[in-house]
């Protein structure tokens, strides 16, 4: 059984240099705002697996896991899910510069909660949809495209560059 944290101490695991540990951790995983629309986890948790390994002067950290996101979809906004693989990736090396130092390690505590929900963020597609042909909403009237049926249609509207050519009287 996997326990339930949102930071770990990973000096607490005593490794010496080269040496690595894998752990499973349920990490709580926050609603996030994405796309101007709000995305859930099912379960607000989902079970990573962690692997620590101990370099010269800091660790290195891997964080996998796969868990659905729901809300709804960007084109139609009816319900949504997606499922995301993640895999993050973040070494923390003292005095190696900012390329080798982990926003999430710091004093040898690591933030899971921070570093799962950045991660989750960033493995996400650009648009969560309901399906890849999804027709969205129509412009005009708001009518779900996907239920409307082909013959959906607005009388067009005149061109207005014609506008003067209405007011002209002709009898």
């Amino acid at each position: 059984m996997a326990q339930r944290t949102d930071s770990f101490d990973v000096g607490a695991l005593l490794l010496s240099s080269g040496e690595g540990r894998r752990l499973e951790v349920e990490v709580p995983v926050d609603g996030f705002d994405f796309g101007g629309q709000r995305y859930e986890v099912p379960g607000e948790q989902v079970t990573a697996t962690l692997d620590i390994s101990h370099t010269t002067n800091g660790y290195s950290v891997r964080m996998r896991f796969k868990t659905a996101v729901e809300g709804p979809c960007m084109r139609c906004l009816e319900a949504a899910g997606h499922e995301v693989s993640v895999d993050a990736r973040e070494i923390d090396q003292p005095g190696g510069g900012e390329e080798l130092s982990s926003p999430y390690l710091e004093a040898e505590e690591l933030d899971i909660k921070a570093w799962a929900r950045d991660a989750l963020a960033l493995a996400l597609p650009t648009q969560i949809v309901c399906s890849e042909d999804c027709l969205g909403l129509c412009a005009v009237c708001g009518e779900n495209l996907n239920q409307a049926g082909p013959d959906h249609a607005h009388e067009r509207e005149p061109d207005p560059r014609w506008a003067a050519l209405r007011e002209l009287k002709l009898d």
